[in-house]
């Protein structure tokens, strides 16, 4: 069953920016704004505990700031090492012109 947390106001959420949002388990989730596509990923770099909300974005890949492994923003897979290990990627959707992510689609 869905359960949708609230990121930000569609229009207060710019192209290039990420967002940040707690779950209750204590986990984070990064909501990227990508031209206008809302892709989320669990906030933390597989190899290292690294935050990727920090980490550079280009196109549908973020690269950990730590040692340099990118991730599908999409997937959530490592695309190269040192990690090895995907990351936890979660459904996105806007409702009534709010960004919200699923907390139970971790996948």
């Amino acid at each position: 069953m869905a359960e949708w947390l609230d990121v930000a106001q569609a229009d207060d959420f710019a192209d290039g920016t990420v967002r940040v949002v707690a779950l209750e388990d204590g986990r984070e989730v990064a909501v990227f704004n990508v031209a206008g596509r809302f892709l989320a990923i669990e906030d933390r770099c597989s190899h290292e505990d690294e935050v990727l909300s920090w980490g550079v974005v280009e196109g549908e890949e973020v690269t950990c700031p730590r040692h340099g492994s990118r991730f599908s923003l999409v997937t959530g897979a490592a695309l190269t090492p040192p990690a090895c290990e995907p990351v936890a990627t979660f459904a996105v959707r806007v409702e009534g012109g709010v960004v919200q992510v699923d907390a139970a689609s971790a996948g």
